[in-house]
């Protein structure tokens, strides 16, 4: 007999199973990192097609972490087990082993029993552990009266066959909090109403995509939304060694509100055969590195003169554009796409507002084996992105994960604290999803992940997905609801 510390991972099938199931409302749900979208449905069956490097690269160091509790949400359950009974366990298993034992020297079923329990130790040991131990684990959880949630740490086992077995495990729950007073926490609630500025500026860029670009024939000067067509090449100040930054036949809106003013200046008021120059500050924020807070000097020369025209904003647009049969009424379309579209961005972003304010209004301990997943999710999902990206799996596993761990640990920490309050929210107010709730989803699912609705509903019955995503439909619906009763 010894004892020994096993990690989650060596637990018996049966328990970690059923911690799993027990802590499903939880442990696998993610969020999306931008805070705005923070309460919509995860990414349950994201695209396969250059997304398998990154998922390897998250793989490889998913775990890295180690298993750690927090003490506040931290239970420890002891379990023994008479010595009769673990000897009959021992007995029933190694007959098992007995009767399909293959041994050069013995006949099926004839192997010494000494033998077989020498030759198959580890593996009778196991499977006498996994017989004893998750029925008294899952009695013992629910006599404590919590809710467990990820895998339990086992720090003391003690079995030999003849002898008692003694087991110590600790193990994360949900912790009780109050939410009195959650119906009292508002926060603006902005209108959804589309304002004529906005609809002018959709229907610009509508036309605008349909625009053409026709040379100026007449001989005058670059005006305001001219574009110049140049060519250029600049030097970086102070950096000899740079190479230098050229282009040809590059168009320049004069005045438009991506062109470096410098150029604006330089370039009003020019004509076609002119050369120019034009020095340039960019700010220390620039999006292009090596230009970042850097001087340049270009030499620019007009090649010609461009005007964009913009299509009519008539019938033969309008079915041109997408069979509508007038200019009404594609304005229409635009209207009801414009208003859906700014419907969701308002909601969620006050969603996002509104939740951020409860978890302030609320202090409590959250699991830490929840935090550690959530953060194993935003790193699988930033992976993924990568590598979509094009970025090689061995640049992959070269990144400091420690560093990456901890730069999302605090977004992890709000969202498992949302998560948490959303669910206590939905117990209050007897939130549920419907069966043809949960149907829809898995369709929408199916579409996007390019699955068989049949072989999706497997894969998600044998991993426990379809228990979470059945959480994560309930606390879009309650988050949907705390909206909905805002104010304004």
């Amino acid at each position: 007999m010894f004892p020994e510390t096993i990690d989650c991972g060596s637990l018996p099938g049966n328990v970690r199973r059923e911690a799993r199931r027990e802590g499903n409302a939880l442990s696998s749900t993610e969020t999306i990192e931008n805070s705005s979208e923070s309460t919509h449905a995860p990414d349950h069956a994201p695209a396969r097609e250059g997304a398998e490097a990154g998922q390897d690269a998250a793989h490889d160091h998913e775990h890295r972490h180690g298993p750690v509790l927090n003490p506040e949400c931290t239970r420890e359950l002891v379990i023994d087990v008479p010595a009769d009974e673990v000897s009959a366990a021992y007995r029933r298993v190694t007959a098992q082993y007995r009767r399909y034992a293959r041994i050069p020297g013995f006949r099926a079923g004839k192997v010494p029993e000494s033998i077989v329990r020498r030759r198959y130790a580890g593996e009778i040991r196991r499977e006498v552990i996994d017989a004893l131990l998750p029925a008294r684990f899952n009695k013992g959880v629910q006599e404590l009266g919590v809710r467990p949630v990820g895998q339990p740490q086992v720090t003391e086992l003690t079995v030999d066959d003849g002898a008692p077995m003694h087991v110590k495990a600790v193990f994360e729950y949900i912790p009780e909090f109050s939410i009195d007073g959650y119906r009292d926490v508002t926060v603006p609630k902005p209108s959804v109403e589309v304002t004529e500025e906005e609809f002018q500026q959709e229907l610009e860029q509508l036309r605008d995509s349909r625009s053409t670009m026709e040379p100026v024939e007449e001989d005058r000067a670059l005006a305001d939304g001219d574009f110049a067509q140049i060519s250029y090449k600049g030097r970086i100040e102070g950096d000899p060694e740079a190479e230098p930054i050229a282009g040809e036949d590059a168009l320049v809106e004069i005045g438009g509100k991506s062109t470096v003013e410098a150029f604006t200046t330089a370039l009003r008021g020019a004509k076609a055969g002119q050369e120019l120059k034009a020095e340039v500050v960019y700010p220390a924020d620039y999006a292009e590195p090596r230009l970042a807070g850097k001087t340049v000097v270009y030499e620019l020369s007009v090649k010609g003169i461009k005007k964009r025209n913009l299509p009519e904003l008539n019938d033969e647009f309008a079915k041109e554009i997408g069979g509508y049969e007038s200019a009404a009424e594609l304005e229409g379309a635009i209207r009801e796409r414009l208003a859906r579209r700014k419907r969701r961005a308002v909601e969620n972003d006050t969603r996002v507002k509104l939740l951020a304010a409860i978890a302030e209004r609320f202090s409590f301990p959250v699991p830490e084996s929840l935090v550690q997943e959530q953060i194993d999710n935003r790193l699988e999902r930033g992976l993924r992105a990568l590598a979509a990206q094009g970025m090689a799996p061995e640049a992959m596993r070269r990144l400091d994960f420690s560093r990456l761990r901890a730069a999302q640990r605090d977004a992890a920490v709000s969202d498992v604290r949302t998560q948490m309050l959303l669910d206590r929210i939905a117990r209050e107010e007897n939130i549920t999803v419907t069966d043809e709730e949960l149907d829809n989803e898995l369709q929408m699912i199916s579409i996007q992940g390019r699955e068989p609705l049949d072989a999706l509903k497997e894969r998600l019955t044998q991993d426990g997905g379809l228990g979470r995503i059945r959480e994560q439909i309930r606390r879009e619906k309650t988050a949907s609801a705390l909206y909905e009763r805002l104010p304004g």
